[in-house]
């Protein structure tokens, strides 16, 4: 196992919060605001703490991400760099998705928003795996 990059880690953190700010403010913040209304999810918590849960949640992920990459090695990324992008979206398309939809399936949440979420998710773990790739 090689060691983790964790300038990519933190990097990539940086990335996906970015990907969060465009995901949920001018592609789908209207769309999302429509399904939980103005007193809904949105207005329940601090955008501030919002940020800091999301970061710190971001980072662990980015963390486990990057112990995987090393994991794998640079001698197999190296040649095979497409894994970075597989192994990213795998985790989304595998776990994540599967789990948040779950949860929502329970919670009775919207279709639409469930499919916002998702898209959120799977490009954000695909973004973290774009950094990791160009660190790499």
């Amino acid at each position: 196992m090689g060691p983790v990059n964790w300038l990519a880690v933190v990097v990539a953190t940086a990335v996906a919060l970015g990907v969060s700010g465009l995901w949920y403010g001018p592609l789908f913040g209207r769309a999302k605001l429509e399904e939980v209304g103005p007193g809904g999810l949105g207005t329940r918590t601090s955008p501030g703490r919002t940020l800091m849960i999301s970061a710190l949640l971001l980072l662990v992920s980015s963390t486990m991400i990057g112990h995987m990459f090393a994991r794998v090695g640079e001698a197999t990324l190296s040649v095979k760099p497409w894994l970075y992008f597989m192994m990213s979206g795998g985790l989304a398309i595998a776990f994540v998705i599967p789990a948040l939809w779950t949860s929502y399936s329970h919670q009775r949440i919207s279709t639409r928003l469930a499919m916002i979420d998702a898209g959120y998710w799977l490009f954000a773990y695909l973004s973290m795996g774009l950094v990791f790739f160009l660190f790499g």
